[in-house]
């Protein structure tokens, strides 16, 4: 590989690495005689501890941008060394990777260069050299360029997998404030034509989104609220929640040191439970408790404010009581609804079923018996042991993974 391309490699995927809404293949495009594929057995993800996807070669097409973010690295103010591939070089980059199996597909976002329609051009011009040219049959998720024209949405979503048009922000305040070229209803337009036109053939795997959180001051009913209402209207995959990092100084920003990670961490935990757990955002918050407790999850939290409700007696209780317990997750609850129909459950046995037993020992009754002295079921007590056992925390890299 020329140095020359080399160097943009490195400049371009270290600009794209804030970029935290690419997700998992939910396709299944068909190989004719080219390489890859995106059935479930072609196509293998993983993640990193925050969550970011690390099997996507996931770069930008130029980090050059017209507009001026103050959140953003690649801003135009900023004097960040530049760069920009042509569509072949991603092409290249892309097919040499996949053969080498670094990577499973692709994932392609870009700063606006001249104009959304511009940018988007080029966007659809690389991605239709590597599906023709090279035969890429692939994962590919491309980023949607909000202001860009109905008709180069049509081409773009009818050759990719999956889209992204991300908010940004929680609140058109907050984009006015740090964002102010950029406007939450031409997001809520891409998102909305996605929706309407979501097909086998046009965008299989769906579209996503991301927030950054910390760079503005909504609360995370607000950002929940924002998240919940987002899932509903558009049908969306997931959306993900960023940290802010600071890596600009501007009298705008917060003055953070590091990036509120633990903030994100309960975030994505309360996601969970609204797409899986049959939570809603007014389980978990409310005005007057308008954040989340960051010493213990989200579920944690509720189960502690709603003791009244528990312990539940793990052989008789429905479905979704079972989902309600914490360290109880979707498998282990239709494990346990299984297993009980054989035989009558007790405490040892639930570890073999996937449940989480230093936080469900807590909140549950094993054929009438709990785990210690009822006398113990009391709040202040499960908090406190609850946080001591989680006080060793796993160390969060929020570098991306690095291609040489």
């Amino acid at each position: 590989m020329p140095m020359e391309l080399q160097e943009k490699l490195k400049i371009l995927a270290d600009s794209a690495k804030y970029d935290a809404s690419c997700s998992s293949s939910g396709s299944k495009r068909v190989n004719n005689n080219g390489v890859g594929n995106t059935a479930v057995s072609g196509i293998c993800h993983s993640f990193s501890s925050d969550g970011r996807c690390i099997s996507l070669l996931k770069i930008l097409l130029t980090n050059s941008c017209i507009y001026d973010c103050k959140y953003c690295l690649n801003r135009k103010s900023n004097n960040v060394r530049r760069a920009m591939f042509t569509p072949e070089e991603i092409c290249r980059i892309t097919i040499n990777f996949y053969r080498r199996n670094y990577i499973e597909g692709l994932f392609l976002s870009s700063g606006i260069i001249k104009s959304p329609d511009y940018t988007m051009e080029l966007l659809i011009e690389t991605i239709l050299l590597l599906r023709n040219k090279y035969h890429f049959n692939g994962y590919i998720h491309a980023k949607a360029i909000p202001g860009a024209s109905e008709l180069l949405l049509k081409k773009l979503g009818s050759i990719v997998d999956r889209l992204s048009a991300n908010v940004e922000l929680p609140t058109e305040n907050g984009l006015k404030l740090l964002a102010p070229n950029k406007e939450g209803k031409k997001v809520d337009k891409i998102m909305n034509y996605v929706k309407d036109n979501h097909s086998r053939k046009f965008v299989p795997a769906g579209q996503s989104t991301q927030m950054i959180i910390g760079a503005t001051k909504e609360s995370d009913l607000d950002i929940m609220s924002k998240s919940s209402n987002m899932y509903d209207k558009y049908n969306l995959k997931r959306v993900f929640y960023s940290a802010y990092i600071p890596v600009n100084k501007d009298n705008l920003l917060p003055n953070l040191v590091t990036p509120p990670l633990v903030r994100e961490n309960r975030l994505y935990q309360a996601d969970w439970l609204l797409r899986f757990y049959n939570f809603k955002v007014d389980d978990l918050l409310n005005e007057s408790n308008p954040n989340f407790n960051v010493l213990v999850d989200p579920k944690t939290d509720w189960a502690l404010r709603h003791l009244d409700e528990f312990p539940k007696e793990i052989n008789s209780c429905s479905y979704y009581e079972l989902l309600k317990i914490p360290g109880v997750g979707v498998k282990s609850a239709k494990r346990i609804i299984s297993s009980r129909r054989q035989f009558t459950i007790e405490l040892s046995d639930l570890k073999r079923m996937g449940v989480v037993l230093k936080r469900a020992k807590y909140f549950i009754l094993c054929n009438g018996k709990y785990f210690t002295n009822s006398a113990f079921f009391k709040k202040n007590f499960i908090e406190a042991n609850i946080i001591i056992e989680d006080h060793e925390k796993i160390s969060i890299n929020k570098e991306q993974l690095r291609l040489f």
